[in-house]
C-alpha cells in the first residue's frame, strides 16, 4: 500500500485513472473504499488521475489515540503531503461531510493548490463535539453518531463501525472553527451539494451563497449519510460537468 508520513503519522493513499488530478476525501468514520464500493470510481477513473486519501484515524492510516495528533488543520497538512509526494502541484478536490469540511479549509489554506472544489455535506459554519464519547462503548459512540448524523446506522455502516477503531475515530473528531470569513476570498469554481433531508443542509446552501464563483445542488429526499451511499448516480453527473467547465478556457 502506498503511504506518506506527515508529522510522524502514516496516510494511506490510492491513485486511479489518468486525466486532471482529482483528490477524493471521505467522510468521517468513512475510508477511501467507499468511494469504489459506491460507484464513484469507476465512473470518473476513466476521465481524471483520481488520489484517494485515508484521513488519518480511517481506513489503511496510522490511528493515533491521542486527541493532539488529530488537531485542525492537520488532515489538510495530510492531503497536501500526499500531493507533494506524488508531484501534483494543483488539483480538484472532492469531500463529503468531514471530507468536504476539510477541503474548503485546504482550499482556504493553500488556494493556490485548488483548480476546482466539490464539497458534500459539508458547511464553513463551526462544529461543536462537547457530546463526543471516548470510542470505549460501541453502542454508545454508534448512539451518539446516530443523533450527530440525524439517520439510524444501515446494517451495512453498523458493521464498518464496528470493525473500526472507535478510540481513534473518538479522538479524531473534533470541534472545527468557523470558515465563514474566507468564503469571499474564495476565488475557484465551487459545487456544494447536500440532502434536503440533511441537517446541514440550510448551512450548506448559505456557505455556497458566500462564495463568489459557487452553485449549490439539493438533492431531494436524502439524509446526510443517504447523500454520499445512495447518490453517486446523482452526483457524478453533475460533478462531470461542473469540473468540464472549470477546466474550459473562457
Amino acid at each position: 500500500m502506498p503511504y506518506v508520513t506527515n508529522q510522524g503519522v502514516r496516510i494511506h493513499y490510492e491513485v486511479e485513472g489518468a486525466g486532471p488530478p482529482l483528490v477524493l476525501q471521505h467522510g468521517y468514520t468513512f475510508n477511501s473504499e467507499l468511494w469504489y464500493r459506491f460507484g464513484y470510481v469507476d465512473v470518473l477513473k476513466p476521465h481524471y488521475r483520481l488520489v484517494l486519501v485515508d484521513a488519518r484515524g480511517h481506513g489503511a492510516s496510522d490511528k493515533p489515540h491521542d486527541r493532539a495528533a488529530y488537531a485542525w488543520p492537520v488532515n489538510i497538512a495530510d492531503i497536501l503531503a500526499v500531493l507533494d509526494h506524488l508531484g501534483i502541484a494543483r488539483a480538484a478536490f472532492w469531500g463529503y461531510s468531514m471530507g468536504g469540511a476539510i477541503v474548503l479549509g485546504l482550499a482556504q489554506h493553500a488556494p493556490h493548490r485548488v483548480s476546482a472544489l466539490i464539497v458534500g455535506g459539508a458547511t464553513a459554519y463551526p462544529t461543536s463535539l462537547a457530546t463526543l464519547p471516548d470510542g470505549s462503548n460501541p453502542e454508545a459512540f454508534i448512539a451518539w453518531l446516530e443523533t450527530t448524523v440525524g439517520a439510524r446506522a444501515s446494517p451495512e455502516f453498523r458493521a464498518l463501525l464496528l470493525s473500526s477503531d472507535l478510540r481513534a475515530l473518538a479522538a479524531a473528531a473534533q470541534d472545527r472553527p468557523s470558515m465563514l470569513e474566507g468564503l469571499p476570498k474564495m476565488r475557484m469554481p465551487c459545487l456544494f451539494y447536500a440532502g434536503d433531508s440533511d441537517g446541514r443542509f440550510t448551512n450548506a446552501r448559505r456557505t455556497a451563497e458566500q462564495i463568489p464563483n459557487a452553485v449549490f445542488v439539493p438533492l431531494r429526499g436524502l439524509n446526510h449519510p443517504e447523500a454520499f451511499f445512495r447518490a453517486a448516480d446523482l452526483v457524478v453527473p453533475h460533478a462531470m460537468k461542473f469540473l468540464s467547465a472549470a477546466s474550459s478556457p473562457d
